[in-house]
């Protein structure tokens, strides 16, 4: 929001205040300026005074002007067709730095040189509002008013300074200007000078004049509206016109000037209809019909959705409800009578219109804020009063009030004064407090106990206690807060398993080089229909109100998200993709609230190791996945077996159901490659994609109930060597490395067993395979001879034979 110091003043007296000073307090107040910008204060340019004019004796649009600066005479060409003698004009001597007036780009300067314009030397410029950056006019010069002094600094008759405020969502009352001079008020105790509103209406009855009827009022909570005869369009006066130019609005003329002055004054959007225009001078407020099109002001034609709500009269749309006017009631040179219109709209539905239509505008910026009712008549009658000041006429008696939402809006919060000191920890006084809030508008009925606080017609923001206290800590100021050291006992810390499980677990995953990211919790059906969640999976939670069409439902499986960030990365990167979430899914089971989960899922495509000429260029696949899985379970003191599965989202024969043999085998999550039917729904650029999920919750219930699981068990480092040896067993194609590994480990000398071998194919008999096995064997207290190495394998294969059918692979 962009307040002019000079505008600001008129409501509150800041004289005795630097700039900066101010800009320090308003945001320390909660409305941080931005900056601080200063227009019309150019060196080398005075008032100056046209002393003669003589025509160019070799050009016949070019004029000799003398002109008297203060300090001396000097002779100016000039080709401006309204340059007189006697005018106070702005002079720009020799240095002067000017807008360039016939730049392509904006904003573009140069510095002024002694120059000879068909052979006679130019002493400086008389200077146009666009040279002076304070317009776009250029058809002539400025002309200055004639009871300045010659001589004057050109900022002190033109400069302005401007405050732009960057302003947080929840304070549209400071999208006007009073709004800011309110705060002002509060922070400097100086008086606030509110607008006069005030004006008399000697015209007809207004209902005798226009009707008004709302169709659809939970989209328009209140339309005012009044009838201004006999007015004149022509341009705006010259303070109206600078208020305007100096927040960056272009006057257009004096109606529409007047509501585009009270919108910034005030934060209420008006709007100006050609009254002659409306069909049977009626206004009708609406839902748009389907097909409904509409010619807005920028003669655009746009195709209206059933949602958004229109202005029309009974034949046509004649607006787009808090957004833009329609071309076919605009107020042209011909308008004498003038309805105007001051209303409340729904915000989020205002909102939705302007981004459906792209037509965002400074009435949409406020309406999108949900302003609450009463400041609709308020800008009604201040737009009313200026009208009559500015383009003559009579206004109507009385005004039109279609209030459908009357007694609907929160009118006061309860404030108990323990709550102040409970929510920022430190005592005010009462006439403190009641100064403060005073001063900012709110009405206050005191008892014992604390205040009955009115909320004013312009703070859509206040609803809760909180929302008052913090008006209170702003306005006192922050910094006036006493910093104390925290009393009482800190509190005790209380063990919290399922986060530091979660921790642990994204620790592990991070160490073990995979990259964590982050997704939102909601997504749509059809997304999340691509992973063919398996068919027992709980309903999906729809969400009534979600902010876009993409976030319908809550997710109940991460496997969508990893696959879809995936698919994104394959298509700009070709190296290794390794990357985890660790997240809530919700399961809706049909009774009381939904399940909220915690889930951990990963998943690793392309290439295995980065481009290296040591390094293997072999894909990633499910050994990767089932890799990470392990190395998180070792952190976590658990076991993990691996039993193939199926599920819908892997590829069949390419799955394993992960289970803790320790907790009555109870499964923890999958691992597999990522069927190619699912995967080909993801758009990406690679082949295969191993993924796993975990089950955070089962995790922990087993490491909170299994005796064992999880527990750290303290070993002595082995002193005496290790011995390994090779086996190469033939077994059944239907056995597993698992169940291989399993029987050996059984015999306490057997430290490690790890499959590093299989084939299947010549010189192997069909149904078989061939598995290779290494061995490591170490006694605690003794170094192991061959014999006893040799007894203890002879022990293992029996017992592999026994259970497996398992025989040695011949030499």
């Amino acid at each position: 929001m962009k307040v002019p110091v000079s505008w600001l003043s008129e409501y509150v007296d800041i004289n005795n205040m630097s700039l900066d000073d101010l800009a320090h307090r308003l945001t320390m107040g909660g409305n941080e300026v931005e900056d601080i910008e200063r227009t019309g204060w150019i060196d080398n340019v005075v008032v100056g005074h046209v002393k003669a004019v003589a025509q160019h004796p070799d050009a016949d649009r070019l004029r000799l002007v003398t002109v008297d600066h203060g300090n001396g005479e000097a002779e100016v060409v000039c080709g401006a067709p309204n340059v007189a003698a006697g005018q106070k004009i702005a002079y720009a001597s020799i240095g002067a730095v000017l807008q360039d007036a016939y730049a392509d780009e904006p904003g573009k300067t140069k510095k002024l040189k002694r120059s000879k314009i068909r052979g006679v030397v130019s002493e400086g410029m008389v200077c146009s509002v666009r040279e002076l950056g304070i317009g776009d006019d250029h058809d002539g010069i400025l002309v200055l008013d004639d009871d300045l002094v010659v001589g004057m600094p050109i900022g002190e008759v033109l400069g302005e300074s401007v405050i732009d405020i960057e302003l947080t969502p929840n304070r549209p009352d400071c999208l006007g200007v009073v709004g800011v001079a309110r705060d002002v008020s509060a922070i400097t105790g100086n008086p606030l000078n509110q607008p006069d509103v005030s004006f008399e209406a000697t015209g007809p009855d207004v209902n005798t004049l226009a009707s008004v009827e709302i169709a659809d009022p939970d989209l328009c909570l209140r339309y005012t509206a009044t009838v201004i005869q006999g007015v004149k369009i022509g341009p705006s006066p010259k303070w109206l016109q600078d208020r305007l130019i100096a927040i960056g609005e272009r006057p257009i003329n004096n109606l529409v000037d007047i509501t585009n002055f009270v919108m910034f004054e005030l934060g209420q959007p008006l709007h100006a209809f050609d009254y002659d225009k409306v069909v049977d001078h009626k206004i009708i407020v609406r839902r748009a019909k389907p097909g409904e099109k509409l010619t807005t002001l920028d003669n655009v034609e746009r195709k209206l959705g059933s949602e958004m709500l229109v202005i029309t009269d009974p034949d046509r749309s004649i607006g787009l409800a808090g957004v833009m006017g329609g071309a076919n009631s605009e107020i042209s040179e011909s308008t004498n009578t003038v309805l105007l219109e001051s209303a409340t709209f729904h915000g989020v539905n205002n909102r939705k219109t302007a981004r459906g239509l792209e037509l965002g505008s400074q009435a949409t910026l406020r309406f999108e804020k949900s302003l609450r009712t009463g400041l609709s008549e308020v800008g009604l009658r201040r737009a009313t009063k200026l009208i009559l000041e500015i383009a003559g006429g009579e206004a109507a008696s009385g005004i039109i009030d279609v209030y459908p939402s009357k007694g609907q809006e929160q009118e006061s919060v309860r404030l108990d004064k323990d709550h102040i000191a409970r929510v920022l920890g430190v005592e005010f006084e009462s006439g403190l407090i009641e100064s403060t809030l005073g001063n900012l508008g709110f009405g206050l009925k005191s008892d014992a106990d604390g205040w009955d606080v009115s909320i004013p017609y312009w703070r859509p923001d206040i609803s809760i206690p909180e929302d008052i206290v913090e008006e209170v800590a702003r306005i006192v100021g922050y910094d006036n807060i006493p910093t104390t050291t925290l009393a009482g006992r800190p509190p005790q810390w209380q063990p919290q398993p399922a986060m530091d499980l979660r921790n642990r677990v994204t620790d592990s995953l991070a160490q073990a080089g995979l990259r964590e990211m982050i997704s939102y919790a909601a997504t749509t059906a059809e997304g999340e229909a691509r992973v063919d969640l398996p068919s027992e999976t709980a309903s999906a939670l729809k969400l009534r109100n979600p902010i876009t069409a993409d976030f319908a439902v809550m997710r109940r499986t991460l496997r969508e998200a990893i696959l879809e960030t995936v698919a994104r990365n394959s298509r700009t990167w070709r190296g290794p993709i390794a990357l985890f979430e660790a997240g809530r899914v919700f399961l809706d089971y049909g009774e009381g609230l939904p399940e909220e989960r915690q889930m951990v899922a990963g998943a690793f495509a392309g290439p295995r190791n980065e481009l290296h000429w040591d390094a293997s260029t072999d894909s990633s696949d499910f050994y990767d996945a089932k890799g990470a899985v392990e190395a998180v379970l070792a952190d976590l003191g658990i076991d993990p077996e691996f039993e193939v599965g199926e599920d819908a989202t892997f590829a069949p024969g390419r799955t394993a159901i992960i289970k803790v043999k320790a907790a009555n085998h109870a499964v923890i999550g999958v691992v597999g490659e990522v069927s190619s039917e699912v995967f080909s729904r993801f758009d990406a650029e690679v082949d295969a994609v191993a993924m796993f999920e975990l089950d955070l919750a089962a995790i922990l219930k087993i490491l909170e109930t299994a005796d064992g699981v999880g527990a750290g068990k303290f070993e002595d480092f082995p002193r005496v060597p290790a011995s390994h040896r090779d086996l190469s067993l033939i077994v059944d194609t239907g056995v597993t490395a698992g169940q291989i590994v399993e029987i050996a480990n059984r015999n306490r000398i057997v430290t490690s067993a790890t499959v590093f071998d299989l084939f299947e194919g010549k010189g192997v008999p069909d149904g078989k395979k061939a598995v290779a096995v290494r061995l490591v064997y170490q006694s605690p207290n003794k170094t192991l001879t061959t014999d006893q190495i040799g007894k203890i394998e002879n022990q293992i294969l029996k017992q592999l034979s026994k259970e497996l059918g398992a025989e040695l692979r011949a030499q």
